[in-house]
């Protein structure tokens, strides 16, 4: 458990440092990445952790991808239809991933809720946003995804809380069951 305190201390240098110039891209991301195992434990140790950014004169804001998720699937307007085929098939958990998925992709919904907090944002050259609960995109889509097609709209330091395994310098595999990505153009801090 100490490396992740440690990790958490790497982080709070690297904003205050400000982002270094870095070929893989500008944008003010920042993965802190820690065993899937860690969930709970990180979880746990975010109210420590926005109270020490707070202390440094940080304005923290939250975007959890489970609340943004469980609003989109509540407000669908085919929400009842999903039950009411789920009632009748309740092992097809293929068809119902798919169709959970869609809802998640389709008008790029989630990515537009995570953009209109980032815009929100922007113009407060304290605030950093803290993405939370990346689990919940499991099976539906990788926040890879949504960070390359934001590229160039991180308008704060944005940290996102990555449940995962790190392999190499910016190679990242999903909870640790995904297959190694390698196209995150963010900081990397943790994770090994």
């Amino acid at each position: 458990m100490e490396s992740l305190q440690q990790d958490f201390d790497e982080l709070r240098q690297r904003l205050k440092q400000g982002r270094r110039f870095d070929v893989a891209g500008d944008d003010p991301v920042f993965y802190l990445v820690f065993h899937p195992q860690k969930i709970l434990t990180v979880k746990q140790r975010m109210k420590q952790w926005r109270a020490k950014l707070e202390l440094e004169n940080w304005k923290v804001h939250t975007f959890s991808m489970a609340q943004a998720i469980h609003q989109l699937f509540q407000n669908d307007d085919l929400r009842e239809v999903w039950l009411d085929v789920e009632a009748e098939a309740p092992l097809e958990f293929q068809e119902i991933n798919t169709t959970l998925a869609d809802v998640l992709t389709a008008d790029d919904a989630l990515k537009k809720m995570l953009d209109e907090t980032l815009q929100g944002l922007a113009g407060q050259a304290d605030a950093i946003l803290f993405v939370t609960d990346l689990e919940a995109l499991h099976p539906y889509l990788r926040v890879g995804t949504i960070e390359q097609q934001l590229q160039g709209r991180f308008t704060v330091p944005t940290v996102i809380l990555y449940p995962g395994v790190r392999a190499g310098r910016t190679t990242l595999s999903f909870l640790g069951i995904y297959p190694e990505d390698g196209n995150y153009r963010s900081t990397h801090i943790g994770g090994f």
